[in-house]
């Protein structure tokens, strides 16, 4: 087994690790909020989230509300869920994950099996530092139609087209979302609170109104 770390992004990459050797770590850290794992057929990422990640993480969650808030769709966070796909031998954790169009499909349960159930409707994936075992192809495998990434200062709109995504200027989840309006929310919250991020994204995507408006 070979192993790298690459300070300071806190991974450590693990390569020729076995399904079975990736389903006991989960089931060792199911329980803690760090570290994350990422597998794709033998290689295991472990990733320990820089602090950027989780207020980052939750600014999205409060943007997801206040869309919800001035559109009436119905949105359903799943947080860093844990998603695997044995028969592709992948598995990732999402610095967040939402159900919209599916939200229905899911509601109210407690595990959710890629295998009957539908994958998230949208991702959230947070950058801070080039990831050493790359995301999306695993997203695109287990088809993630949706994924908002934020990498360099901004935020990019990625659609699932045929096998690959490709970068789009505005949600087909949530129509009333644009990237330049994510990046300019995201500048604009740094350095607030939770409750200052919370009324600014309530402030700004509530003058946007409804789609069609």
């Amino acid at each position: 087994m070979v192993t790298m770390q690459s300070p300071p992004d806190q991974r450590m990459i693990l390569h020729h690790v076995s399904w079975e050797t990736y389903q006991r770590l989960l089931q060792d850290f199911e329980n803690s909020s760090a570290p994350r794992l990422t597998y794709d057929r033998g290689t295991l990422e472990i990733m320990t989230p820089l602090p950027e990640h989780a207020g980052y993480g939750r600014f999205f969650e409060f943007v997801l509300a206040a869309v919800e808030e001035a559109t009436g769709a119905k949105v359903y966070s799943f947080g860093s869920t844990t998603f695997s796909r044995d028969d592709l031998q992948q598995g990732f954790e999402a610095d967040a994950c939402f159900y919209i169009q599916n939200g229905s499909r899911v509601r109210g349960k407690d595990r959710l099996d890629l295998h009957v159930d539908p994958p998230p409707d949208l991702v959230i994936e947070i950058d801070m530092t080039h990831p050493s075992l790359p995301k999306l192809p695993i997203y695109a495998q287990v088809g993630v139609p949706e994924v908002w990434r934020y990498v360099a200062g901004a935020v990019e709109i990625l659609v699932l087209d045929g096998e690959q995504y490709v970068q789009v200027p505005s949600s087909r989840a949530l129509p009333i979302v644009t990237a330049q309006m994510l990046t300019a929310l995201v500048r604009a919250s740094r350095g607030l609170s939770q409750a200052e991020r919370l009324r600014l994204a309530r402030e700004r995507i509530g003058r946007q109104g409804t789609p069609g408006e």
